[in-house]
């Protein structure tokens, strides 16, 4: 079978935006708290606070992505619900009402499509919420409500809200504000069905899959794929799968995964023993222990070799998300391990991913401080955010940093060097992540690049060529790029 994905996905530049932290409007057109008390944009988030960012704050802001570079937005949950992040779905047909309902989502599609933005939504279809109406329905009737056969009840009496009695009732993770679904029940199932094509069909350009792995029933997501694509051929289906995803990314399945084994390595080798082991040992990915160049180059040679060139492609790569602590602040504040992470995650195969903030060098610490307003501007790191500007150019004008083949030509101490090739189109990338400058000959005879690299396209390097070798002057912690 040969494996298709979304074209677009190819030349993506994602930002995820958690809709409560990125930006808060005073849109004319808003007409519901309008003098909400809400938590201090810039203290420190809490786990129940709200700091009333909205939609309409994210259209007034889509010239700010744009200039970034940014063509394709992630939003977290934003259906109703009763909490700052959404994943307590209320009602899956009604953006909440605090983040502008959907007449702001149908107002902000039309702006971003303007600028050929697309926008991708968090379908969390694993579990709903003690709020979902049918779930309340049985929360008030018991045995009678004809809704019981939608999740996993046990016995009775129910007890949604209190520790001390058994939930007898299954909840995602054990937790009781998240009942799971049925999805055995074949109305159950339709109703997902429903949502996603819905949702598509409104103008949405993909899903992001919460927790998939959890969902169990045979021939569920390959009824969501047709479903899906059948409503927009082009819509992209990532998962949120931690690990070897092999199981879903068979073509039949997801178009990708957040790819957090990019992630865990590249982590490891750019911030190397700076990663404070506090902010990630109670996560997945284990961006830990430190690595040597030749290590990563192995872990990369994996993960490429893990699935098909399509699917690569389409993967949405990252360095930190909503799940995660910020790069920064998992890097103790060393902002080398963030421009040289950055500047892999830029030029490897597949749509790099920018969590909101991350360009201007907002900390945070593992949820729910990775969950902080977006800085006002003196707050915000420029030159960090010039890296990032520079970087996402140089991503855009080079088609081979987006589907050229990718190619390790070097990989000794902390100095990493790959090609991406494209036609005649190459370009080296090198990474010293070592305290000291380096000096290092690439012999170049037997990498067959269709072009000679003598020019510093970004970054800082001393070039020099003596007949097929090419020698490079590398700065301590730093990284270019030559074509």
């Amino acid at each position: 079978m040969q494996i298709q994905t979304p074209d677009w996905v190819k030349h993506a530049v994602f930002y995820q935006i958690f809709p409560d932290r990125f930006a808060r409007s005073q849109h004319p057109h808003k007409k519901l708290l309008k003098n909400a008390t809400w938590e201090d944009w810039d203290a420190m988030p809490t786990l129940q606070g709200y700091k009333g960012g909205d939609l309409w704050g994210v259209i007034d802001k889509l010239d700010y992505l744009q200039d970034l570079g940014i063509n394709a937005i992630y939003f977290t949950p934003i259906f109703q619900s009763a909490s700052n992040h959404r994943y307590h779905t209320h009602d899956y047909y009604q953006v909440d009402p605090m983040l502008g309902g959907n007449a702001a989502l149908h107002e902000l599609l039309g702006a971003a499509h303007q600028r050929n933005i697309k926008v991708v939504l968090d379908g969390v279809f694993n579990h709903a919420s003690r709020g979902f109406f049918f779930f309340h329905d049985i929360l008030e009737n018991g045995p009678h409500s004809p809704w019981l056969n939608w999740f996993k009840i046990h016995d009775w009496p129910l007890a949604p809200y209190t520790g001390d009695a058994p939930a007898n009732y299954e909840g995602w993770a054990g937790n009781r504000a998240l009942p799971v679904f049925n999805h055995d029940n074949p109305e159950v199932r339709e109703y997902i069905m429903e949502i996603a094509e819905y949702w598509i069909k409104f103008g949405i350009d993909g899903w992001r899959l919460d927790v998939p792995f959890e969902i169990k029933t045979p021939g569920f997501w390959q009824e969501f794929r047709d479903r899906v694509k059948a409503a927009n051929p082009e819509a992209y289906i990532v998962g949120e799968v931690w690990r070897d995803s092999r199981e879903w990314l068979d073509g039949t399945q997801f178009d990708g995964v957040m790819n957090y084994l990019f992630a865990a390595p590249t982590i490891a080798f750019c911030a190397n023993d700076r990663v404070d082991l506090q902010q990630v040992e109670s996560r997945s990915y284990e961006p830990y222990p430190a690595l040597s160049a030749v290590v990563y180059a192995q872990k990369i040679q994996e993960l490429l070799a893990l699935y098909d060139w399509e699917i690569q492609l389409t993967q949405l790569n990252l360095l930190a998300s909503h799940d995660t602590a910020r790069l920064l602040t998992i890097a103790q504040g060393d902002r080398a391990s963030v421009e040289l992470s950055t500047l892999l995650l830029l030029t490897f195969p597949g749509a790099p991913s920018i969590y909101y903030g991350d360009e201007v060098g907002l900390p945070g610490g593992i949820d729910p401080d990775a969950r902080r307003g977006f800085p006002t501007e003196s707050a915000w790191d420029r030159e960090l955010l010039e890296y990032h500007r520079q970087l996402i150019a140089l991503r855009h004008a080079y088609p081979c940093l987006r589907t050229g083949c990718y190619r390790t030509l070097y990989a000794e101490g902390m100095v990493y060097v790959f090609a991406r090739q494209l036609d005649a189109e190459s370009l080296l990338v090198l990474i010293n992540s070592s305290t000291q400058a380096v000096r290092i000959d690439l012999h170049l005879a037997q990498a067959e690049l269709s072009d000679r690299p003598s020019q510093v396209l970004f970054g800082t390097a001393q070039l020099a060529w003596n007949s097929d070798r090419l020698t490079v002057e590398l700065p301590a912690r730093s990284g270019c790029v030559v074509g």
